[in-house]
Order: C-alpha cells, then sequence, then structure tokens
C-alpha cells in the first residue's frame, strides 16, 4: 500500500508543476526571422518581360525593375528602369558576394514617363557588376527604401 500511495502522490505532484510559458511575441524592433530574407535567384536569367520585383524596407514601398537584356552578366553592362514610391532622389548601390560596394556606371536619370506601368517614380540606370554571384540591390528615396536580390552570372 506504501508503494501505491507514493506513486500516486508522484503524479499528483508531476501534475501540479506548471507548464512551461510561451514564448514572448517578437518585439517590433526584433530582427526579421531568416525566412523573411529574400532569397537569391538560382539564375542570371531574367524573366521574359524583363521585369523584377524588389522588396520595400518599409510599409507600402515598392521597388519594380525592368532589365533590358535577358540575363546579368559580370562585366557586361546592362541597363535598367526602376519604377519606386515614395518621395525625394533615388540613390542606389549594390552589395555583392564579397560585401563589395559598386554605384551604377550611370545614373540613376529621371525619367518623364514611359510604358513600364508600374507604382511610383521612373529612372533609368546602368550597371557593370564586376563579378558573378548574388548582389543586392539598395535603393533609397527620402520616404522610402528597397532592394532587389539578383544573381549575375
Amino acid at each position: 500500500m506504501g508503494r501505491l500511495r507514493a506513486l500516486v502522490l508522484l503524479v499528483l505532484v508531476a501534475g501540479c508543476t506548471p507548464a512551461p510559458s510561451p514564448d514572448p511575441a517578437p518585439s517590433s524592433d526584433a530582427p526579421s526571422s531568416p525566412a523573411a530574407a529574400p532569397t537569391c535567384p538560382a539564375t542570371a536569367d531574367l524573366p521574359l518581360d524583363g521585369e523584377r520585383q524588389g522588396r520595400g524596407d518599409s510599409d507600402g514601398v515598392t521597388l519594380w525593375a525592368l532589365f533590358f537584356g535577358p540575363k546579368v552578366i559580370a562585366g557586361q553592362e546592362i541597363k535598367v528602369a526602376w519604377r519606386m514610391t515614395g518621395a525625394g532622389d533615388l540613390t542606389m548601390t549594390a552589395q555583392g558576394p564579397d560585401g563589395r560596394l559598386v554605384k551604377p556606371s550611370w545614373g540613376p536619370e529621371e525619367h518623364g514617363g514611359s510604358t513600364f506601368a508600374r507604382p511610383g517614380d521612373e529612372w533609368g540606370t546602368g550597371w557593370v557588376f564586376p563579378r558573378s554571384g548574388c548582389w543586392t540591390v539598395h535603393a533609397t528615396r527620402s520616404t522610402g527604401r528597397a532592394h532587389l536580390v539578383l544573381r549575375v552570372g
């Protein structure tokens, strides 16, 4: 009878321990999860229509690119038209796989308009990426930032 009483007491005590508290919700200043980070495309080939959508770094900011070529090749200039929402002048840099920063070979040059029907104001740039790999183009305006990840072949 003593063993049965000890077993019942052990089960009762174990059932009374508090459950682990759930993880707290992430705060707004917590870093985003790795799953939210954009991945590098598997190929330097561009879509047939030449368009790629970037990602706004703040709510409501959009970035679109229209590439004038079938793929992005290291050492070869490629022309790109950009549409970005926000206000103010556009500045751009690209960060390469080794952390190196490059600026456009020309531009951004503001365009008055075109048939590139995406939201925001339009600019043109030329880029020469010095090496192959994954590059992130950063676009900044007074009221918005965005980026586009691309594979350079």
